[in-house]
């Protein structure tokens, strides 16, 4: 068993590697940090921590760093997460608060979480298993150019442009229009798409050619809302922290260019709102992330749906501060979406 004091010591070790990129040894900490013990101490109680493999001597002769599993003992039981300061909330609602859709909000969420933490940031789109339709909008640009446009109850627009083959005028389009709406609002997207194959019978022979492009357009739109996808960003901040990945750091770009990849771990990640779920180095092995750390936290969208928003960087990372931006964006993200 660890003793307090040598989790302290434990504490030291990976606030100071993680600050220095530098072995930690005995005599740094000493005389960097109030123990009250002498250097001879604090070398026992790093004997011990060694003995259960919360850290490890990297050369001969060096100072100690943390181990996976001793980053594991931080977290669960050392972290500090504190609450952001009132100007980082400050920074977080004026970024986040001027988002137009929920394309554009989740583009700013990642943006903003890299600039936060200083890694790879990651945020899922609300699963759309059970979002419903709640506004079809179709948009003439041109004689022979239609835009559709598919809104859901998440907050999701989705737009396409069909090139026609076809003609209508604006009396047949708008009444295309108004029969979507009447058919599919409130409907489930797997329903939807069901219902659209047979969409065009219930028009004027004149009107179907026109109304079955549409519904075509409009059943590929809904089928491909029903995948999940994750938004990215910072993925120049792990070649800022090439040194920390022992080999090279491609297998780490590999897998987080494998949307499918990162959802499974996601997937396998709390989805609690509000909560942190930390991944740590070998825990990730089967994802090709070995050397890597997943941080994530849940959040809802305005539909009620639950998806995850997390960072993804080497295991040497900051880890209070992480866990900190993490929670605390997941939590605006939610009230935002909410409010909306």
């Amino acid at each position: 068993m660890v003793s307090d004091r040598g989790l302290d010591v434990l504490r030291v070790i990976v606030q100071d590697y993680v600050a220095s990129r530098e072995p930690v040894g005995s005599k740094s900490i000493v005389e960097r940090h109030s123990f009250g013990v002498s250097a001879a101490t604090i070398r026992s109680d790093m004997a011990q921590l060694e003995e259960e493999e919360l850290i490890t001597a990297p050369h001969t002769s060096s100072g100690r760093v943390p181990t996976d599993k001793g980053y594991r003992v931080f977290v669960n039981q050392l972290a500090d997460v504190k609450p952001l300061s009132s100007a980082q909330r400050h920074a977080i609602e004026a970024f986040l608060g001027d988002s137009a859709d929920l394309d554009d909000v989740l583009a700013r969420t990642v943006r903003l979480l890299s600039q936060l933490t200083h890694q790879v940031a990651l945020v899922q789109y609300p699963s759309l298993g059970r979002s419903r339709i709640r506004h079809v909008e179709l948009v003439q640009l041109s004689d022979t150019r239609l835009m559709t446009v598919l809104i859901t109850d998440t907050g999701r627009v989705e737009q396409r442009i069909i090139e026609l083959t076809t003609t209508g005028s604006a009396a047949d389009i708008a009444t295309i229009r108004a029969r979507l709406n009447a058919e599919l609002t409130g409907l489930g997207l797997t329903e939807a798409a069901a219902h659209l194959t047979s969409f065009a019978d219930g028009l004027e022979p004149a009107q179907r050619p026109l109304a079955g492009l549409i519904a075509e357009s409009l059943s590929e739109q809904v089928l491909a809302n029903r995948q999940d996808k994750l938004v990215m960003a910072g993925a120049a901040n792990l070649a800022r922290t090439g040194d920390d990945f022992s080999g090279s750091i491609f297998p780490v770009l590999e897998a987080i260019e494998e949307q499918v990849t990162l959802l499974r771990l996601f997937g396998e990640m709390e989805q609690e709102v509000g909560s942190i779920s930390v991944r740590i180095g070998r825990e990730n092995e089967q994802y090709g992330l070995a050397e890597a750390s997943v941080l994530s936290s849940g959040y809802a969208a305005s539909g009620g749906e639950l998806a995850q928003l997390g960072v993804l960087g080497p295991t040497r990372m900051d880890y209070s501060s992480n866990m900190t931006a993490v929670r605390a964006v997941a939590r605006y993200l939610s009230k935002l979406l909410g409010d909306n």
